[in-house]
């Protein structure tokens, strides 16, 4: 089991359970709803067909570890360090001045992040081999909600991921299986497929390719916004925070790599810290956030309070802050939509097998 990964050492279902109880209505103008129920019709098919997961030009790997998301963020959810545009590339925004990079000490997030990355480089990790999988055991809730009407999360359910470690090209990068009420195709083993071969790097981060990158946080920083494009409007920061976002509760990360990339997250504009939040699990952590002004929707990580090791996510919807009439109209505050927290992580030998017992 990765030593970044805690135990479980709660009920699973406790303060969560109420936190996330209630329903908050979203109503978007019409023109909003029909670009977000394509993108959400687009996932259900990904999701129960297991298909295009794991292309940069798709949308795979979040939906193997985080709620499914129906707005238009979902692209980014997805990629690793390469995010398909739809929008500007916003290249300006790796030249920023370097006194930008203070704007990221809001609410103390940089001081939290820089500990964060100390204590993720002080941790020890086996490396993954080839033929190895890395296999990650998942609680979420999921927003069931039909798509015109009020968020409704869910039942709390596991999700189980296996994900390849070798180099490639392969087709299937790995697979899922979820169990419980409101999990999708209960108790069976999904492969997760792409169209195309892939190999390992941006569209498939295996540990020996994240051992790859630059350990230096300047140089891994320019390298990720060089390599990442905006999705829909959003900033090359918001792509970039996503992007490692992805990356937390999906992968066995060298330490080195790790505490450079909380090192880059440091140097984001925007990002702030909030002292308390609650996992799928009810455990308390400290919340690792950011909003940006493009997006609907906002992702806070959760760290252990203790021993600063990521927890677990949650996703809210928030009010929109384009311009246009109407265009952020019902919602005015952030509405929780998707919670996860990650039980138990680790390197099993075959798919199906869990670190704890293999199966049979």
């Amino acid at each position: 089991m990765n030593a970044d990964t805690p135990h479980c050492t709660g009920p699973a279902e406790s303060e969560a359970e109420a936190l996330l109880a209630s329903s908050a209505a979203w109503d978007l103008p019409r023109s909003r709803h029909l670009h977000h129920k394509e993108v959400l019709m687009q996932q259900i098919d990904r999701d129960r067909i297991s298909e295009t997961l794991g292309s940069s030009t798709a949308q795979p790997r979040r939906r193997l570890l985080r709620p499914a998301m129906v707005l238009p963020v979902a692209a980014v959810l997805t990629g690793v360090l390469v995010v398909t545009a739809s929008g500007g590339d916003h290249d300006s925004a790796s030249r920023r001045p370097a006194s930008a990079a203070g704007l990221a000490a809001d609410n103390g997030a940089s001081a939290t992040l820089d500990r964060i990355a100390a204590a993720a480089l002080s941790r020890d990790v086996k490396p993954v081999e080839d033929s190895q999988f890395v296999y990650a055991e998942l609680l979420i809730r999921e927003n069931a909600g039909t798509f015109d009407g009020p968020v409704r999360l869910g039942a709390l359910h596991k999700k189980e991921v296996w994900t390849v470690q070798g180099p490639g090209p392969t087709t299937t990068t790995g697979w899922i299986r979820e169990t419980g009420k409101d999990a999708v195709m209960p108790g069976e083993r999904i492969p997760v497929v792409d169209r195309t071969p892939v190999r390992a790097g941006l569209d498939h981060p295996t540990y020996k390719w994240l051992a790859t990158l630059p350990t230096d946080p300047e140089a891994l920083r320019t390298l990720l916004y060089a390599q990442t494009k905006s999705w829909d409007g959003l900033s090359k920061d918001e792509t970039v925070f996503r992007s490692v976002g992805e990356l937390l509760g999906s992968t066995i990360m060298p330490p080195a790599t790790a505490s450079a990339l909380y090192k880059v997250v440091e140097k984001i504009p925007g990002v702030t810290v909030t002292p308390d939040t609650v996992d799928a699990a009810g455990r308390h952590g400290i919340g690792i956030s950011r909003k940006d002004p493009a997006s609907t929707t906002r992702d806070e990580w959760i760290f252990n309070k203790d021993t600063l090791a990521y927890l677990g996510s949650r996703s809210y919807l928030t009010a929109h802050q384009g311009e246009g009439k109407g265009e952020g109209e019902g919602v005015t505050a952030d509405t929780l939509y998707g919670i996860d927290a990650v039980m138990e992580r680790g390197v099993v030998d075959t798919p199906g097998e869990t670190p704890a017992s293999p199966e049979g």
